[in-house]
């Protein structure tokens, strides 16, 4: 980790973090909104805001280090090489208990909708007790695809717990929470993407304290479905965490999901807009098909098998939420019980083209949804994940629970 100076840090109440890779078009205009924020709602709080960069290349710290600020900066860097938000964090964290902060939070350094009020609604939850606030937001149905179909029903249904956004990206911690991660093995997924869910399952787990807090629409470089390095280190931190805390949700009672406290109004503004080319996610999606087929045959059973082939072969896109919810469990049981590094990396393939293909899929039937219908869409999906965790507690051979 290098930093900007080498004096001895002074102590802060408050540390807002901006990790960021090449992000100086848009850096600037985060700082000084976060400025603006923590002057306005916690003049009486010391406060830094951090920069912690992986060693941009495209002046991104100079971006940061001249934003017009009224509260002071600091950069910390990884060194040359070292990629990964979860680097990142790592770092905040470490500066955030050097100087003894009570409030932590982070904002992604691409936002263009970051107000001045996003502070107060991150920050204050905090002071009041909380240990995460996470956050609460408008985004278009094709955005946050990760999230819609997978994190947010896992959480939903498997800890019975309604975080909508668990990898949203803004969050704020308390010091306590912080110091209980940096206790745990962060795995090298945990240090790139992995990082975001990493935090939620964590305090969810561990009990801690869990608020949302709605900040109205986000505007960021959105972007359509991907398969890319991120979908497989946030699957693999994912599926990691699950299995080593199977204590934790297996043969749990499912009677009461816990609705975390709102601050905020959350109201649904419009969402940012969103493009999408249905016709290259169709082809990537069945370019991943062909690619992971043989993974897909010797992980499933026939029914399954034979549902998705059907699907592809007459390009109708049509996996439901029960077919979708069996599968995924069915590869949650099957990561659980294989200790092979390439194994595991296979369950994570054989998920590629059918999370395509359930995005595909929803986003069919989604199209011409306002975002409160498509809201409802994506709560019944969740809904389906709480009831089927009687099958996947099947697979373990555990006794149904009332």
């Amino acid at each position: 980790m290098t930093s900007k100076n080498n004096k001895a840090n002074k102590k802060f109440n408050i540390v807002v973090g901006i990790p960021s890779f090449n992000e100086a078009a848009t850096i600037g205009f985060v700082a000084e909104t976060v400025s603006e924020g923590l002057r306005y709602h916690f003049p009486d709080r010391s406060s830094v805001i951090v920069n912690v960069d992986n060693d941009s290349s495209d002046n991104t710290k100079q971006a940061f280090m001249n934003a017009k600020t009224a509260v002071k900066k600091k950069y910390i860097s990884t060194a040359k090489g070292v990629r990964g938000k979860g680097h990142n964090f790592l770092n905040l964290f470490k500066y955030a208990v050097d100087v003894e902060a009570e409030v932590i939070i982070v904002v992604d350094a691409d936002l263009r909708s970051i107000t001045k009020e996003w502070m107060d609604l991150l920050g204050r939850p905090i002071l009041e007790g909380h240990d995460l606030a996470t956050p609460l937001y408008t985004r278009h149905q094709f955005d946050g695809s990760i999230t819609n179909h997978i994190c947010y029903p896992v959480v939903f249904g498997m800890f019975s717990t309604d975080i909508r956004q668990p990898i949203g990206g803004d969050f704020a911690m308390s010091a306590k929470f912080i110091r209980h991660l940096l206790e745990k093995q962060w795995s090298g997924a945990v240090k790139q993407y992995g990082i975001d869910i990493f935090l939620t399952m964590n305090a969810v787990m561990g009990g801690f304290k869990v608020c949302q807090s709605a900040l109205g629409k986000k505007v960021h470089n959105a972007s359509a479905p991907k398969l890319g390095v991120m979908f497989e280190q946030v699957i693999e931190s994912l599926l990691d965490i699950l299995v080593a805390n199977q204590d934790k949700w297996v043969s749990n009672g499912i009677d009461q999901i816990v609705k975390p406290k709102i601050y905020g109004d959350a109201t649904m503004p419009e969402p940012q807009g969103l493009e999408i080319d249905v016709r290259d996610l169709k082809e990537k999606c069945t370019a991943s098909y062909k690619e992971y087929l043989p993974y897909i045959n010797e992980l499933l059973g026939p029914y399954a098998v034979a549902r998705i082939e059907n699907m592809f072969r007459m390009d109708f896109y049509n996996l439901d939420v029960l077919l979708w919810t069996q599968i995924f469990y069915n590869l949650v049981f099957k990561y659980d019980k294989t200790k092979d590094m390439s194994d595991k990396k296979k369950i994570i393939n054989t998920l590629k083209p059918l999370y395509f293909a359930r995005s595909l899929t929803f986003n069919y039937s989604t199209w011409k949804y306002n975002i409160r219908y498509a809201e409802e869409e994506v709560r019944e999906q969740a809904l389906g994940f709480a009831t089927q965790r009687y099958y996947l507690w099947g697979l373990y051979g555990c006794p149904r629970q009332s």
